[in-house]
């Protein structure tokens, strides 16, 4: 289970990232009129990120070349 005591500080680019990299479902279904729905969308959203900010970081060496695969 998430727990934000063990986040020290929430970097706000790796937040950003998250909630775009979730299900486009999950973002679109915040926005529909049935509240079950929202709910459900508002649910996997939070379950995503939590996911996503619990992960490490994947190391990017600013020397390295982001070559397309």
């Amino acid at each position: 289970m998430f727990s934000y005591r063990h986040m020290e500080r929430i970097d706000l680019n790796h937040l950003s990232e998250a909630i775009l990299t979730a299900p486009g479902w999950a973002r679109v279904g915040l926005t529909v009129a049935d509240e079950h729905m929202r709910k459900e969308a508002a649910l996997e959203l939070a379950q995503s990120v939590a996911k996503s900010l619990t992960e490490e970081p994947r190391f990017q060496d600013r020397n390295q070349l982001n070559l397309p695969i």
